[in-house]
């Protein structure tokens, strides 16, 4: 990022005396919402910034990826479902020709949240996995971290994310620590709807279809790309209505509900990843984007 480290050095005399998130009024900073919690998505407004600005900024140390909006420039912040609770130092540059950069920054407050524990009894040949298929499933989860952690620099949605199947009972089980079979294993990275077999299941935002599998523990999946490290997650679908590389739009079918995978029963698995941070999907259908 040319003229960052600069940036950041300015940034850090102006704000020696300003710890607070209060100090980015100045620059005209604002959070939605302002006070997240663990999981959440959010993000950053940084108002009028002319069209021949760039803006540039971290938070936690890690580089956000910003896109026009609303007059000025936004990025989407996530935190991951097992980030430690607590203040993260958050710093933003306005860097424009011929003028000294803009800079602000402090320290952004990220609440508790209890997520509940879930005591499921499964299959044993779907926990306790011979060698091949545990050989199977490692390398899938691999090649998802590696999607998920694939910045695409241009932005593809717009606007607010919808429900990916239709009714008004939110999704559950976002967070739980799970224990199966009496093992303790990673925690739910998504929220689950339950829905009958072959329910409609459509696209959260405008996006592109960066995989469509199957897998040992999603099963069929399919997984969209919004650009600017945003993906959602479509898992355990019965069967697919894309193909790679297909640009879908907004509430477009991509399949329907099934029980592929490692499943109980029909219902969908819908996921959230920013920049590699999984995140609530209720979170990122709550925010509240007008374009």
């Amino acid at each position: 990022m040319r003229g960052f480290g600069a940036a950041l050095a300015a940034l850090a005399v102006l704000l020696a005396s300003a710890p607070s998130a209060a100090a980015g009024e100045r620059l005209g900073v604002a959070w939605q919402p302002p006070r997240p919690r663990v999981g959440d998505v959010l993000w950053l407004h940084v108002k009028t910034v002319p069209d021949t600005a760039t803006v540039e900024g971290s938070v936690a140390g890690r580089p956000l990826a910003f896109f026009p909006y609303a007059g000025g420039q936004a990025a989407l912040v996530g935190f991951d479902l097992e980030t430690k609770p607590g203040a993260r130092a958050w710093r933003v540059a306005v860097l424009e020709p011929g003028r000294e950069p803009r800079a602000a920054g402090g320290r952004l407050p990220v609440g508790r949240r209890a997520f509940p524990v879930e005591r499921l009894a499964l299959p044993r040949g779907m926990v306790d996995l011979d060698p091949a298929t545990e050989q199977r499933a490692v390398a899938e989860g691999r090649r998802l971290t590696t999607l998920y952690r694939t910045i695409t620099p241009e932005r593809l949605w717009r606007g607010r994310f919808t429900r990916p199947v239709a009714g008004t009972e939110p999704g559950t089980g976002f967070g739980a620590r799970r224990i199966i079979n009496g093992q303790p294993r990673s925690p739910h990275g998504g929220t689950d709807y339950a829905a009958p077999r072959g329910t409609p299941v459509v696209a959260a935002n405008a996006g592109r279809v960066a995989l469509v599998a199957e897998f040992f523990f999603p099963g069929r999946l399919v997984v969209l790309d919004h650009g600017l490290g945003l993906y959602t997650l479509y898992f355990h679908l019965d069967g697919v209505a894309v193909a790679e590389g297909e640009r879908v739009e907004r509430g477009q079918t991509l399949g329907g509900v099934g029980a592929t995978g490692r499943a109980t029963g029909p219902h969908l698995h819908f996921g959230a990843q920013v920049a590699g941070a999984r995140v609530d999907p209720a979170t990122l259908l709550g925010l509240a984007f007008r374009d």
